[in-house]
């Protein structure tokens, strides 16, 4: 009997796999480093969900097509434990020493904001749906595409919401974190509230990820505010929230940048969600079509079976990254970088989160749809073509719920 050693039998296999014309399946490497652990962490699970669904859905409609030649996406992920500084440095070996092809975002603009200057140096695209920060998209980079309206638009559905509101609301007490987001969040609020007429009765900055809230709300509290709009992140708002209770503050509403759209928020607040008003730039609407999942509605159901927890605009957008990477890809017929990047920047297509047409500088503007908690059930209140629904106004004392 003939013996054939190891590497003889793998020489032929090898031989028999080119004479029968098999071919070695061709990656295309989507690269991100997320926040999976660390005080953001619970958002930035969104991210990682919906990249990965929206790759899974990607190959299983036959990957993509660049030129004759048909590829299989590839997802390579990092956790940056929610530290910034690691987070360049996995960008970093993402591009130098792994070789990915493209660059997906983090969450947070303070985190797209440095990691987008690595995708510049290397220059490999990255598109982002997690930082809306103005700052990302002023110093003319290139190579940095973002799916979140600007975050100086943030506030600007829900301040022409309060022009309507009976009694309608005279002073506003605006608060927000000093990180990248929430400072372009005010910095777009003031001139709206100036316009509406509206009193700017606490200008305020805080420490991103503060846990005391106390001083600012004895200050709501004995200025008599009408409404407080606060530019934070979740664990803020959860704290803000609970504080806002235990000293009885409550102004006639309360308006917060995140939060509000997240199944999360509600379940840990239970009834005293209720009142909060949030924004959002995505519902899960079956109106939205989409050529990989169909609407957005079946992307939600989708999201909801496979992770058991509804997705936001964050998973909405997380996932329209993958497909404008993948849009960009079959139009350029290459995944040269710098011929994608072109490509990115003329792109134009319906999808689960809306239309992804990039603007000069590399963002996209969708309109921002003011929502309330309402008995426990997010509601649509008001969107770019007006009032929706009746939100649920003024806010009553916390003991008189």
């Amino acid at each position: 009997m003939l013996k054939i050693s190891g590497l003889s039998a793998a020489l032929i296999a090898a031989a028999v796999a080119m004479s029968s014309g098999s071919a070695v399946a061709k990656d295309i490497v989507l690269g991100a480093s997320v926040q999976l652990t660390g005080p953001v962490a619970n958002t930035g699970r969104y991210y990682r969900d919906a990249y990965q669904l929206a790759v899974d859905k990607i190959n299983e409609a036959g990957g993509v097509k660049v030129g004759h030649e048909t590829y299989t996406l590839a997802l390579k992920l990092y956790d940056n434990q929610s530290d910034v500084n690691l987070s360049v440095r996995q960008y970093t070996q993402l591009v130098s020493r792994d070789k990915v092809n493209f660059l997906l975002g983090p969450f947070a603009s303070n985190f797209a904001l440095a990691d987008s200057a690595v995708s510049e140096k290397y220059q490999i695209p990255m598109v982002q749906g997690g930082g809306a920060s103005d700052q990302i998209f002023s110093r003319k980079f290139k190579y940095i595409f973002g799916t979140l309206a600007p975050a100086s638009h943030y506030f600007g559905s829900t301040v022409e919401m309060m022009k309507g509101l009976d009694p309608a609301p005279k002073s506003v007490a605006l608060l927000y974190a000093d990180d990248a987001f929430d400072v372009s969040v005010a910095e777009g609020t003031r001139p709206k509230l100036k316009e509406a007429g509206l009193t700017l009765a606490m200008d305020e900055r805080y420490s991103t990820n503060a846990t005391d809230f106390n001083s600012l709300l004895s200050q709501i509290k004995s200025k008599n505010v009408d409404a407080v709009l606060v530019a934070g992140h979740e664990t803020e708002i959860l704290n803000f929230v609970r504080q806002a209770k235990s000293l009885a503050v409550a102004p006639k509403m309360y308006s917060f940048t995140v939060g509000v759209p997240s199944e999360d928020f509600r379940k840990a607040l239970g009834k005293d969600a209720d009142y909060a008003f949030g924004m959002t730039a995505w519902l899960p609407s079956a109106d939205l079509k989409d050529q990989w999942f169909g609407d957005a509605a079946q992307f939600a159901s989708a999201f909801k079976a496979k992770f058991n927890y509804d997705p936001d605009y964050h998973a909405a957008s997380g996932a329209a990254d993958v497909e404008a990477l993948v849009k960009a890809v079959e139009d350029a017929g290459t995944i040269d970088p710098a011929k994608v990047r072109d490509a990115l920047s003329k792109v134009d297509f319906d999808s689960l989160y809306g239309r992804i047409a990039f603007n000069e500088n590399g963002q996209i503007d969708l309109p921002q749809t003011v929502i309330q908690i309402q008995d426990g059930k997010l509601v649509a209140i008001q969107g770019v073509h007006g009032k929706i629904a009746a939100p649920k106004y003024p806010m009553p004392a916390w003991d008189a719920r």
